[in-house]
């Protein structure tokens, strides 16, 4: 598995709305994504000013055709509108993954 973990600053007083276009993402692109496993959304207790996005998807492969195609920069372009600065973007292979379900 290969995924990222982006750490993003919301304006103030639109963390709602990324929350809102993350789920939009999960609505109507995710299923239409090849090789997409799981997104999770976090907001770190030391610092709630910021939101933690991971995304895992089943190889590198499948990741970078989504990062690359054009209905996921347009998504990514309404993202960063409600951002501070650009994400902090930590790429990786998923070594380990469990989940109760």
């Amino acid at each position: 598995m290969y995924g990222t973990v982006a750490h993003i600053l919301p304006i103030p007083g639109h963390e709602r709305e990324v929350i809102g276009l993350v789920e939009d993402w999960e609505r109507n692109r995710a299923p239409k994504v090849q090789g997409y496993r799981s997104a999770y959304l976090f907001k770190p207790e030391n610092r709630p000013q910021e939101l933690i996005m991971v995304a895992i998807f089943d190889d590198k492969e499948s990741y970078m055709a989504n990062a690359s195609d054009p209905a996921q920069d347009a998504w990514y372009r309404r993202l960063r509108a409600l951002l501070t600065a650009e994400p902090r973007w930590e790429d990786a292979e998923c070594l380990l993954a469990h989940s109760k379900v």
